[in-house]
């Protein structure tokens, strides 16, 4: 088995069409044909059923395509190892991020870290901490800023970047507008809005309302800071979110939690080795450390 049949089957895997993968790869269609042919003979195991109209995974090709993520992840590390050691960081970097962090400004870390390796291609995309994990873990991300996951898969490695208390979000003539923290518990009888099921934020918020013994109901869903906040601000619900959100807005209420509440932990979550370039920027996190909060995605 080599790495080049490896390539070729991932990319058939996620096209799901032999035409567009050979087109991708730069190979004439036939090439590739006869590499996964010759791929799947050699594991005595159909890896596609093909039709005329569409090409889908096997079970068995379900299987292969998440080692073959893997070990194709892996090879890149040892390049990007040895490229190191020369001084010359290359290739890619794939990055996933909460929208707003307060732990890194993540825009001008980039901005610096490309300075430092102008050699280097790196992508950036956004989305919710249980997605962007998973998405490290299958091999598709080299690194993500996250909420830390309840139970992180073995495949991952977690870097602590920082933690902070959550507070209650209210609009200015709520009822708890006027007091100076409120219980978890006194949260019973409230309408949430909260992000959606996604995101780290929002287990966290079960989490302690449920060890307050609050059953509570999400009456509305936002799938970023600034939608969820003006929500808040017209009475629709009330939310739990981390401090650094208090520099957002002035038309919302924030009020700290009584109590001992867990607090909301962010991480780096990283491919297990962790590659040259991943690594790279972590030390460059370290050296770094975050701006004020009053630069996070205000």
């Amino acid at each position: 088995m080599e790495l080049r049949q490896l390539e070729h089957f991932v990319a058939v895997a996620e096209d799901c069409h032999f035409t567009r993968a050979a087109k991708r790869l730069h190979i004439a269609q036939s090439g590739l044909s006869a590499s996964i042919r010759s791929l799947e003979r050699e594991l005595g195991a159909p890896l596609f059923l093909r039709s005329t109209r569409q090409v889908r995974l096997t079970p068995e090709g379900q299987a292969l395509l998440t080692e073959a993520r893997k070990t194709l992840s892996a090879s890149d590390a040892a390049k990007d190892a040895v490229a190191a050691v020369r001084g010359l960081l290359r290739g890619t970097l794939a990055i996933g991020s909460l929208q707003c962090l307060h732990a890194i400004h993540v825009p001008a870390l980039l901005a610096g870290f490309l300075r430092s390796h102008p050699g280097l291609e790196v992508s950036l995309r956004h989305g919710g901490s249980g997605h962007l994990t998973d998405l490290v873990r299958s091999g598709h991300l080299d690194i993500a800023f996250v909420g830390r996951p309840r139970h992180a898969p073995e495949e991952v490695v977690l870097v602590a970047l920082d933690n902070e208390p959550l507070v209650l979000a209210c609009a200015l003539d709520h009822r708890f507008a006027s007091c100076d923290e409120v219980k978890p518990q006194d949260l019973a009888e409230e309408r949430f809005v909260d992000f959606t099921s996604d995101w780290g934020t929002r287990d966290l918020a079960d989490q302690v309302l449920a060890e307050a013994g609050v059953e509570r109901r999400v009456a509305l869903e936002a799938s970023d800071v600034h939608s969820l906040l003006d929500l808040v601000s017209y009475g629709l619900g009330v939310a739990l979110v981390p401090q650094s959100f208090t520099v957002k807005t002035d038309r919302v209420r924030f009020l700290p939690l009584a109590g001992d509440v867990p607090r909301w932990q962010t991480v780096a979550v990283a491919a297990d080795p962790v590659g040259a370039a991943a690594a790279a920027l972590l030390r460059e996190i370290a050296a770094v450390r975050r701006p004020t909060p009053a630069s996070c995605c205000s």
